[in-house]
């Protein structure tokens, strides 16, 4: 469900952008005016104005308690008791944990280090130093776990650039006739937005329907997305152009929704964070890689970039039928 928020921001920033861009910009190719081009500097503002209103929400509006993990790997063995507590209490439980039970059962917090000051250059050096090979090999130690965790973070590698490839581009891909006015454009891209955000919440029960769950949504979710991408190259009309990005969009987020739950189900909790991050991190690169591949491909054809990101999402397909775990219906450890 935390999913949702992805395409919710997208719609809010699109909304603004059809707002903005086409009644605030000039023309391409023709001389233009400071003044007459203020569009996207409009936009810019308002998004980071929304984004520091966000910021002070989360300061003001709630309180954001610490992990218990990181509070114990500090000695701070009252406050992680006490963080316990106040999460028991928002989920109206209980809880036994005292700091004297948590004492008995993990040893009595060490007295060295724990006041110590570092600058933040020391704490990086502090942090590189203790990396370690031994933090990765857990994700391998057996052949199912591993083989699972190559295939996960392929995907998260496909996906991080065919999600780019595609959507960074959408206003351009559905203004490549010039025809098009700049105001169908944008308010196309709103619609696109708009039909996305009901996937994120159609995952959240697919998940647990036997038979489909996590492998399944994911799968189905991901060789749609691709297929769509190839039909939207097919036709120059708008209106196909137009259900084809609303298709996508919509079964893109179930995808997305889905594997962002499927990937620290899957990893040992003590590996958890480090299966979650490598994986993060492969996303990321990819999509930096992503501008790339467009520009120097989008010279020759116009449609390369389109049939990169379709090609990539269907090899993430084929990478999700392999999986051998299922979590469906299993307590995470």
């Amino acid at each position: 469900m935390l999913s949702v928020w992805w395409p919710v921001g997208q719609l809010i920033g699109s909304l603004v952008a059809w707002g903005f861009i086409p009644n605030y910009s000039c023309p391409s190719g023709v001389p233009c005016r400071r003044e007459d081009n203020m569009g996207w500097r409009y936009l810019t503002i308002t998004l980071g104005a929304i984004t520091f209103v966000m910021f002070i929400c989360r300061f003001f509006l709630f309180h954001l308690y610490e992990s218990p993990k990181f509070l114990l790997s500090r000695g701070r063995q009252n406050e992680a008791v006490a963080t316990v507590h106040a999460i028991a209490y928002k989920n109206r439980t209980k809880t036994w944990l005292t700091v004297d039970i948590l004492n008995e059962i993990g040893g009595f917090p060490e007295e060295e280090t724990t006041s110590q000051k570092l600058s933040p250059m020391e704490m990086v050096r502090r942090k590189l130093a203790s990396f370690s090979a031994d933090r990765i090999a857990p994700l391998f130690a057996t052949k199912r776990l591993g083989i699972t965790t190559l295939l996960l973070w392929f995907c998260w590698a496909t996906i991080g650039m065919a999600y780019p490839l595609f959507n960074a581009f959408l206003p351009q891909y559905l203004g490549n006739q010039a025809s098009t006015p700049v105001s169908i454009v944008y308010r196309n891209y709103a619609i696109t937005s708009i039909v996305g955000v009901p996937g994120s919440i159609l995952a959240c029960y697919t998940v647990d329907i036997p038979y489909i769950g996590r492998k399944g949504t994911m799968a189905v979710s991901t060789c749609i997305t691709g297929v769509i991408l190839f039909c939207f190259t097919i036709s120059k009309n708008p209106n196909a152009q137009l259900t084809c990005t609303c298709l996508e969009a919509f079964f893109q987020n179930i995808m997305y929704g889905v594997l962002y739950a499927y990937t620290p189900e899957v990893f040992p909790a003590p590996n958890r964070g480090t299966g979650t991050g490598i994986a993060s991190c492969l996303n990321r690169i990819c999509g930096l890689l992503a501008p790339i591949v467009a520009i120097y491909a989008g010279d020759r054809d116009p449609n390369a970039p389109i049939y990169a990101s379709g090609g990539l999402f269907l090899a993430a397909f084929v990478a999700m039928c392999l999986f051998p775990i299922e979590t469906r219906g299993k307590q995470s450890l």
